[in-house]
C-alpha cells in the first residue's frame, strides 16, 4: 500500500508550495545601464573635484593666514641686509686745540646697473657731480655687473645733491675720509690709518679702540648685487656713537720749528736719519717728536726706513713710517758718559773736582782705548774730564766703580726697560749683563759702547738730572675728548726718584761746563745757561760685532736754563758726512731749537728768578684741560 503524502514536514507544519514560472526574468535596457553608470562617475568626479579644491583652500589659508607671517620673514631675510653704520673716527688736537686728524663724512656713490636704462643720460648728471668725464662714466653705467663704485668719497655738499635728483640704480653708502690738515706735521707720531679706517700705526693705531667709537647697524632691501633696492627705505637698528677725540702734548708750531731745523740739517750733514724729542721737564710731556729720513743719502749698510709719501716741504726728506725715537736702538756714544759719572757721585767715588792723570789711551786685555784726539798726559778734574769727553778720564772714573756699581748706574737711569710711553713697536734696549761682561767692557761700555738705547731713553736720564733726580714718564695724550664733547684728563704719569737731589745739582753744573767751554760749545743760546752733553760714536754692521768705517752717530742732549730747567732736548743724527761730531753737527739743531721753544714760552734769561715751568706757575701758556 502506497504511503500518503500529507501537507505536514517534520512535526506536521505546513509546508508552502513555490510556483516555478516557465517565463525568464525581465532585464533593464542596455542604454540604460550606461545612463546610470555615467551619473556616478559624475557624482565621484564632483566628490574629487571638491576635494581639491578643499585642499587648496586650505593650502591658501594655510599660507596666507597661519604662516604668512613665516614666509614673509623668510621672503624679508632673502633681501633684508643688516648693514654697517660706521662710526665718524675721533679727532686728534694738539695741545692747543689745533687740529692735527680728523675724519670728514662723506658718502660711497654705488650704482646697479642693471637698474640703469639710460646709461648716457644718467651719466651726463652724474659727471657734474662727480667731476669726471661723461664717456668713461657712461661705459662703467653699462658694464651689466650688478655693482659699480663710481665714487669712494663723495663730499656731504654734491651727494645730498645727487641724493635729491634721485637717480635710478644709484646708491649712497655712508662712509668717511681721514685727514691730516698740517699734511706732515707729527706724522710719525700721529701714524695712519688703513683703507678701511683702521689705525695702521702710531698713535692711530695705539688708541685704536677708542678713535674707532661704535659702529651702528641699519637694515634695507638689498638686491642679490648689494645695492639697495629701489623705494625701500633703510631703517637704523642703532646708531653709530663717534670716537674719542685725543688732546696730545704735541705743541704744533713747535713741532714745525723742529722738523724744519732736523730736516735742514739733514740735507746739510747728508745724514740718513733724524731724531729730535723735546719734553716738558717737570710733567715729562712731549712737545715734539720728529723722526726724519733724507731719501737722497743712501748705503747698502744702512737701508734707508720707510717714510709717509707726505713732503715735509724740505726736499728730499721724509717722514719715518717708524717712530725712531722709541723704536730705533742705537750705540750712543759719549751721551752715556753720564752713568759713570752719576754712579760715582752717587757712591762717593768721586767729587766735580776729582783730579785725574788722563794719559792719551790705555790698554785693556790687550785692546787699545784712546781719546778722540790725540795728547800728552793731561791732569783734569772730573768735571773737565766730562766738559772734553776723554774716555780715557772715564775708563779711570769707571775702574774705581767695578763692574757692579757701573751696571747697577745703568739700570738706576732707566736704561734698559720700557719709559712708560707706550707708544707701538717702542724697544726697551739691549744691555750687557754681569753674565756677559767681558773684561774690555769696563772700558767701552761707559763711553757708549756695547749697550744699544733709544734716543728717548738718553733723554729720558738727562731729564732726571734736569728734575732734580727724579724720573717722570714721558707722555703724548694729555686728554680725552668724549664723544658728547665731554674732557677727560689722561693719568698723571708715574714718578720715581732715581738720584739724590744733591747729585743732580753737581751733574748740572758740571753739564753746563760742557757747553760753557768744552765739546757743546755750538748748544749754546744767548741769554739762557744750557748744560747737555754731546755723543759721537761708530755704528756697528747690523747684526755683527764690527764697526761700518765712516758711519758714525752725532747726538746732543741737553735742558735749559740750567738754573731751573724747563726744558730738555735730544738730537740725533744718523751718518752725517764728512764732519761726524755731535757737537758741530746735531748741538746747532738743539740751540736753534732751543732758542724758538725758551722765547715762545716766556722763559726767563738766565740769572732771573723764579723761572716757571710748563706745568704752571707764571706761564699760563698751556691751558688746562679740565
Amino acid at each position: 500500500m502506497t504511503p500518503q503524502r500529507s501537507g505536514t514536514r517534520g512535526h506536521g507544519h505546513p509546508v508552502a508550495r513555490r510556483r516555478v514560472s516557465s517565463r525568464p526574468a525581465a532585464r533593464p535596457p542596455v542604454g540604460a545601464r550606461s545612463r546610470g553608470s555615467l551619473r556616478g562617475r559624475v557624482r565621484v568626479l564632483r566628490a574629487l573635484v571638491l576635494v581639491g579644491i578643499a585642499a587648496l583652500v586650505v593650502q591658501l589659508v594655510n599660507l596666507q593666514v597661519v604662516r604668512a607671517s613665516h614666509f614673509e620673514k623668510l621672503s624679508e631675510e632673502q633681501l633684508l641686509t643688516n648693514v654697517t653704520i660706521s662710526a665718524l673716527r675721533g679727532s686728534i688736537f694738539d695741545r692747543n686745540g689745533q687740529l692735527l686728524a680728523e675724519s670728514v663724512p662723506t658718502r660711497e656713490v654705488i650704482a646697479d646697473d642693471f637698474q640703469i636704462t639710460d646709461p648716457t643720460q644718467e651719466a651726463a648728471v652724474l659727471a657734474q657731480l662727480l667731476h669726471v668725464r661723461v664717456g668713461p662714466l657712461a661705459q662703467k653705467l653699462s658694464e651689466r655687473d650688478g655693482y659699480v663704485v663710481l665714487a669712494p668719497d663723495l663730499t656731504i655738499g654734491p651727494a645730498t645733491e645727487l641724493a635729491n635728483d634721485a637717480l635710478p640704480g644709484i646708491t649712497l653708502v655712508d662712509s668717511s675720509e681721514r685727514i691730516y690738515p698740517e699734511v706732515s706735521l707729527a706724522q710719525t707720531v700721529l701714524g695712519g690709518t688703513y683703507a678701511d679706517g683702521a689705525g695702521s700705526a702710531g698713535l692711530e693705531y695705539e688708541f685704536q679702540h677708542l678713535l674707532a667709537g661704535q659702529n651702528g647697524v641699519e637694515r634695507l632691501f638689498e638686491s642679490p648685487y648689494g645695492v639697495a633696492l629701489p623705494s625701500s627705505q633703510p631703517v637704523v637698528v642703532q646708531r653709530p656713537v663717534a670716537g674719542t677725540g685725543l688732546e696730545l702734548t704735541i705743541d704744533a708750531p713747535l713741532q714745525f720749528v723742529v722738523q724744519q731745523a732736523l730736516g735742514n740739517e739733514l740735507i746739510d750733514s747728508d745724514g740718513l736719519t733724524g731724531t729730535a724729542i723735546v719734553l716738558d721737564t717737570r710733567t715729562g710731556q712731549v712737545l715734539a717728536m720728529a723722526s726724519l729720513v733724507n731719501k737722497d743719502q743712501s748705503d747698502a749698510s744702512l737701508p734707508s726706513p720707510a717714510v709717509w709719501p707726505a713732503p715735509t716741504g724740505i726736499p728730499g726728506v721724509f717722514d719715518a713710517q717708524s717712530n725712531l725715537a722709541v723704536a730705533n736702538v742705537y750705540e750712543p756714544g759719549s751721551v752715556f758718559k753720564i752713568v759713570p759719572f752719576s754712579e760715582g757721585l752717587t757712591d762717593g767715588v768721586i767729587t766735580p773736582t776729582t783730579p785725574f792723570d788722563v794719559p792719551d789711551y790705555v790698554v785693556v786685555d790687550g785692546h787699545v782705548f784712546h781719546d778722540a784726539e790725540q795728547h800728552g798726559l793731561e791732569h783734569f778734574t772730573a768735571t773737565q774730564v766730562l766738559e772734553y769727553s776723554s774716555n780715557i778720564g772715564t775708563y779711570e772714573i769707571t775702574s774705581r766703580l767695578g763692574e757692579a756699581r757701573l751696571l747697577s748706574g745703568v739700570r738706576r737711569l732707566g736704561f734698559g726697560r720700557m719709559t712708560g710711553l707706550g707708544f707701538p713697536g717702542e724697544s726697551p734696549g739691549i744691555l750687557m749683563n754681569s753674565a756677559g761682561f767681558e773684561p774690555t767692557d769696563i772700558a767701552s761700555l761707559p763711553i757708549g759702547q756695547v749697550d744699544a738705547v733709544t734716543p728717548l731713553q738718553v733723554l729720558d736720564a738727562y731729564n732726571i738730572i734736569a728734575n732734580d733726580g727724579v724720573f717722570v714718564q714721558p707722555s703724548l695724550v694729555r686728554a680725552f675728548i668724549g664723544a658728547d664733547g665731554t674732557v677727560h684728563r689722561a693719568p698723571a704719569p708715574r714718578e720715581h726718584r732715581a738720584l739724590t737731589p744733591r747729585v743732580a745739582e753737581e751733574l748740572t753744573r758740571m753739564l753746563v761746563q760742557v757747553v760753557a767751554g768744552g765739546t757743546g760749545t755750538q748748544a749754546a743760546v744767548s741769554g739762557y745757561t744750557i748744560a747737555g752733553k754731546t755723543g759721537t760714536a761708530q755704528i756697528p754692521y747690523p747684526g755683527e760685532a764690527a764697526y761700518i768705517p765712516g758711519a758714525y752717530n752725532a747726538t746732543f742732549v741737553g735742558f735749559a736754563p740750567a738754573e731751573h730747567p724747563v726744558l730738555s732736548m735730544i738730537v740725533v743724527i744718523q751718518r752725517p758726512t764728512p764732519v761726524i761730531y755731535g757737537g758741530d753737527i746735531s748741538a746747532p739743531v738743539f740751540a736753534r731749537v732751543m732758542s724758538y721753544a725758551l722765547h715762545r714760552y716766556g722763559v726767563p734769561t738766565s740769572g732771573r728768578v723764579n723761572v716757571p715751568s710748563l706745568a704752571g706757575g707764571s706761564v699760563t701758556f698751556l691751558q688746562d684741560v679740565t
